[in-house]
């Protein structure tokens, strides 16, 4: 069974934040439920007007889901309770 679940995280390089979510996520024990998309807002004028002081951000199956911050435990429960849903 491969990743269930889209999950996006807009960021930019050099972003502590975003590296945090990152390892929030990677430490969750649930990676084989989601595929990781990460969209650089510097690539995208538009994305970085809207994003720029407000990353990161992550949104699962194209609903804004965290932003700032995350606890591995809340991204789980969530990743988890999507697959539990659609299988």
């Amino acid at each position: 069974m491969g990743p269930r679940v889209r999950v996006v995280l807009y960021t930019k390089p050099g972003c502590g934040l975003c590296e945090e979510m990152k390892d929030e996520m990677s430490n969750a024990d649930c990676f084989g439920l989601y595929m990781l998309e990460e969209i650089n807002i510097e690539s995208d004028p538009e994305l970085l007007a809207r994003y720029r002081y407000e990353i990161p951000v992550l949104f699962i199956n194209g609903v804004e889901a965290f932003r700032h911050r995350l606890r591995r435990a809340e991204f789980k429960a969530y990743v988890t309770a999507l697959v539990d849903q659609s299988g």
